[in-house]
């Protein structure tokens, strides 16, 4: 039995989110059959992180165990031609038997896209959420320096969190502006439940002059998540990277 890894990508616009469930259709689900039906094998694949419905991804990482003797790097291309347009396997290699995506440290690496404007761009509408008021994209970054570090996210987690523990360490938290675009980068070790369009919404709020940048400390040490920002749509979110230590 062999593991093979895959560098996963996707609009996730059409799906229920990353892991298999009743209720419609995710791209566990798209994989699993797909890969299934080419390897002759039920197929079970392992995602590392599982994006909810409708997020996006440039580079998901996942495994699967076959006894299929394709060469590894020959899945990508045999599996792409199998698939929607909307997934592709960007990489294919093979990793120890005992090699798991999710039980190895990482850094996951996300962004958050908000198109700030006074009128919306039909072309971004399932790709960044639009914000019409005028944020402070200064103050924004101000609020952002708060969030790094190793801190209990309480505040900033959806009380569907199954989390054994809300301390989470951010690396590092960006707030970068092209034009009209504002994008929200923040790389850490793991993020909770909705932690990340929470903050973003408190962001937002933020740039919007509902409080100051240093409230953000205030927020963080009540642990209650009713003084954050409320949660942004997941169409704005992207998972860009996810880097193996």
């Amino acid at each position: 039995m062999r593991r093979i890894r895959l560098i996963v990508s996707y609009d996730g616009t059409n799906y229920c989110g990353w892991q298999k469930q009743p209720n419609g259709i995710t791209i566990e689900e798209v994989l699993n059959n797909t890969i299934s039906k080419l390897t002759g094998e039920e197929i079970e694949i392992i995602g590392a992180s599982r994006t909810d419905s409708g997020v996006h991804a440039y580079r998901n990482v996942a495994v699967f165990d076959t006894n299929a003797r394709m060469a590894a790097d020959k899945f990508a291309f045999a599996i792409n031609q199998r698939l929607p347009d909307d997934i592709r396997i960007q990489y294919s290699d093979e990793v120890e038997a005992g090699w798991h995506p999710r039980k190895n440290d990482c850094i996951k690496t996300y962004t958050y896209r908000i198109l700030n404007r006074k009128i919306d761009i039909p072309t971004e509408r399932l790709y960044a959420h639009f914000c019409y008021f005028n944020l402070d994209v200064d103050k924004m970054r101000e609020a952002s320096g708060y969030f790094i570090g190793t801190h209990d996210f309480t505040s900033f987690c959806s009380q569907k969190s199954q989390a054994s523990s809300p301390v989470r360490t951010i690396f590092s938290l960006e707030v970068l502006q092209d034009e009209d675009m504002i994008t929200v980068v923040i790389r850490g070790d793991g993020f909770l439940y909705n932690m990340i369009r929470i903050i973003a919404g408190t962001l937002i709020k933020v740039g919007m002059g509902v409080y100051p940048p240093s409230h953000i400390l205030e927020i963080m040490k009540a642990k209650n998540r009713k003084l954050a920002g409320q949660t942004m749509p997941a169409k704005g979110l992207t998972l860009v990277e996810i880097e193996y230590i």
